[in-house]
């Protein structure tokens, strides 16, 4: 990944407009963070940790509800 990071600041983009350029910023976040591995989860990115212990992710439907706020 830091190759990927290193290749990103190295090439210059060009926006005609700011949802242009925070658009490309939250996709490249986003890309960076699911492929990141972690210590904490013993050298697993996110996804592949969720994918060999779906055991370990409880859900509580009840909050995922949409209510009056939502």
């Amino acid at each position: 990944m830091n190759r990927t990071i290193k290749e990103a600041t190295v090439q210059r983009y060009h926006y005609d407009r700011k949802d242009q350029l925070e658009a490309h910023l939250a996709n490249f976040i986003t890309a960076y963070n699911y492929a990141r591995r972690l210590k904490t989860l013993k050298g697993l990115t996110p996804y592949e940790y969720i994918y060999f212990q779906p055991e370990r992710i409880k859900l509580n439907l009840l909050q995922q509800m949409p209510g009056l706020n939502t």
